[in-house]
């Protein structure tokens, strides 16, 4: 199979989308991102990208451009989140190739900009109504055109239109947790690295973004009631505010600088059984959207970008790429995720003695074994999604 001769269709300007339109598109291929938006762009708040998603943009080109828009992490702090202490540390600073917080805007300003450069052919305002698997697949357009290619990749998210065609419809059910995000001045001097607050039923993630001058802050709370899962909801900051008003001053002083912060339900997807139909394939959030609760959305998004184009080259045909492909993604994807799932309890531990022995033991791990603390993610930081995937 000649990568010069395919015709690739990519659903979805984002993070994955974006990825795997430049791996494929050095490659040889002719490749066409579909953008529902009027531009480029990201208005989101910030990521981590762990040395897992970084070894991927090294292998574009793009590590340093991504050094000069971001902070370096130097470590994830566990903190006992009313009175502010710390409990645990996982240092980062010998994270290689390296952990970086970024905003997202600026990351899809950088991949956008590599697209271009690489030859991709971006086509905004291009909603997708549906999409059928075939030889050739095809696109129906909201706006009644027809496009496809020899294949269409779905980087289209949360509410892909392309899951559905080839998994039915989606079956999300709620976690019984909301969370807040903004991006607040930096009052406290953050340093350059990740604070888990911890607090019954709830915690707050907080990092520095750019050049410090602000502060990305995650706060994720237990309640009954939801709110409709998605990323453009809004809230009123003193709820926000109010829902944390047990944390620490210091904390308590970076949600101040919140205005109008985003608010959403937290819901658990399973992750897809088939990633790939007759011409067609899906990645990143399309594929297995996940909990927040280990910052690899967009790292995954980014390993899934690489392997799909790496299977692609070479094989006798898209059939065969593709089902190389998910052999080679789901179950790390799956990994992932179970080890996402399972995360959030550990913050919100909500008996006192039982939440202050457990402190106490991370304490102790940290202090007596702080190599060890890291080395706990090897599994998920040391993988290397650009070796052997060729």
């Amino acid at each position: 199979m000649a990568f010069s001769d395919l015709e690739i269709t990519v659903i979805g300007g984002g993070i994955g989308g974006l990825a795997a339109a430049i791996a494929l598109r050095q490659r040889g291929a002719n490749v066409v991102v579909l953008e529902q938006a009027e531009a480029i762009r990201e208005v989101g708040a910030g990521l981590q990208i762990s040395p897992n998603g970084l070894r991927v943009l090294a292998a574009l080109g793009l590590d340093t451009r991504l050094a000069e828009v971001s902070c370096r992490g130097q470590a994830v702090s566990l903190r006992d989140g009313a009175r502010g202490a710390e409990v645990a540390r996982v240092d980062l600073a010998g994270a290689e190739p390296g952990y970086y917080f970024v905003h997202r805007a600026d990351l899809i300003d950088l991949l956008g900009a590599a697209a271009r450069e690489a030859g991709v052919k971006l086509r905004l305002l291009q909603k997708v109504a549906e999409v059928t698997p075939g030889a050739p697949p095809a696109i129906s357009l909201a706006n009644g055109d027809r496009c496809g290619g020899d294949l269409v990749v779905g980087a289209d998210g949360l509410h892909s239109v392309l899951r559905p065609a080839l998994n039915g419809p989606a079956e999300p059910f709620f976690t019984g947790q909301v969370a807040w995000r903004a991006v607040v001045p930096n009052v406290t001097d953050h340093p350059a690295e990740a604070r888990v607050h911890m607090g019954p039923g709830r915690h707050v993630v907080t990092y520095p973004l750019r050049d410090g001058s602000v502060v990305n802050m995650v706060a994720v709370e237990e309640r009954k009631g939801w709110v409709a899962e998605g990323w453009s909801h809004r809230d009123e900051a003193a709820n926000l505010r109010a829902a944390f008003s047990g944390m620490s001053p210091e904390l308590r002083r970076l949600m101040e600088g919140a205005e109008a912060p985003g608010l959403w339900g937290l819901f658990r997807h399973p992750v897809a059984r088939r990633w790939h139909g007759e011409g067609v394939a899906i990645l990143g959030d399309a594929a297995h959207p996940t909990l927040p609760f280990l910052a690899q959305g967009a790292n995954l998004a980014l390993e899934d970008a690489f392997v799909l184009a790496a299977s692609l080259d070479g094989a006798p045909d898209v059939a065969a790429g593709l089902q190389r492909y998910q052999a080679r993604r789901r179950d790390r994807a799956a990994k992932v995720i179970a080890a996402a799932n399972g995360n959030a309890w550990k913050y919100h531990l909500r008996n006192p003695l039982i939440r202050g022995a457990a402190h106490m033991v991370l304490g102790l791990a940290s202090r007596a074994a702080p190599g060890q603390m890291v080395k706990q993610f090897d599994w998920l930081y040391g993988y290397d999604a650009t070796r052997g995937a060729a």
